[in-house]
């Protein structure tokens, strides 16, 4: 029987969308029945194991699934003896400190003393530690905004991304902890030398995917003798395909420019002279 690389998924919630969007981008073919729980891609030698996320970790630890992807709160919660083969960077979330709305909070040293509900323990409690903070932990895994309103906790503990549902709990975020983003995991050395090449062509397409959402490809229009300042500002993975138009005196040139620094490039070029600037998503990009 052929070899596969298993691959451990959040069967659903924030993690699993955009977890399987990934490996789709990858050019990996699968079904998207959200019944099944076991499933081979047909054009690549991956199996998906859909499960609870608070699960991958020990699955990948046991053997179960050689890889997955898990947010890396939960990874460093567990403790697992695992690798992080990638930072993924979608699903950024914050573990953060919330209290009542009438709590006086001036920093983790009111926190002296007090019960904090969270579904992290391990995580919070080392941060507190660290900052020579002494509290109590109410352990929960799940509804832990409702922990303040019948008494059982002080504070709470918890991943938040909007803040929504801390403040229709008459709850208010106070102090960020931590933030966790999308990890892959694997352990360190995997079962075979077959399943080490498989895992390493699934990871460069990987590279190739996550590589080309950083960047976007334009093209503009630009007065020649505007060349080399343009070059000097945008350059590109070795430096810009430059063609002649038929008006004389101007170019057309094509590149790839990094999406943190897009804007100030494109302000740039405007003043430059650059005009019919086209700009694309790149689907795969490597060097």
């Amino acid at each position: 029987m052929a070899e596969v690389v298993r691959i451990a998924i959040q069967k659903s919630g924030r993690l699993s969308e955009k977890s399987l969007q990934i490996i789709k981008n990858c050019g990996i073919k699968f079904g998207s029945d959200a019944r099944v729980l076991k499933e081979e891609a047909s054009n690549f030698p991956l199996e998906f194991l859909y499960v609870r996320d608070d699960d991958i970790p020990s699955y990948v630890r046991d053997g179960i699934a050689d890889v997955g992807i898990v947010g890396r709160n939960e990874y460093d919660e567990q403790a697992i003896d695992l690798e992080v083969l990638r930072d993924l960077g979608f699903a950024k979330c914050r573990l953060s400190i919330a209290v009542p709305n009438d709590f006086v909070y001036q920093g983790l040293s009111s926190l002296e003393g007090k019960r904090i509900a969270t579904s992290y323990p391990n995580i919070l409690g080392g941060i507190l530690k660290a900052r020579g903070v002494s509290a109590s932990f109410v352990q929960v895994s799940g509804s832990v905004e409702i922990t303040p309103a019948v008494g059982i906790a002080d504070a709470i503990c918890d991943l938040v991304s909007t803040g929504a549902t801390l403040a229709m709990n008459g709850l208010r975020e106070v102090e960020s902890l931590y933030t966790s983003t999308a990890v892959m995991i694997g352990r360190k050395q995997m079962a075979s030398v077959a399943k080490q090449r498989i895992l390493d062509r699934l990871m460069l397409r990987l590279d190739a995917v996550m590589k080309a959402s950083s960047y976007k490809y334009i093209m503009f229009n630009l007065p020649q003798e505007h060349l080399e300042q343009v070059a000097h500002i945008i350059g590109g993975m070795k430096s810009p395909t430059v063609t002649p138009l038929m008006e004389k005196g101007w170019v057309s040139v094509q590149t790839v420019v990094a999406e943190d620094t897009f804007w100030e490039d494109f302000e740039q070029l405007k003043a430059l002279g650059a005009q019919g600037i086209l700009v694309t998503p790149i689907e795969k990009m490597t060097e």
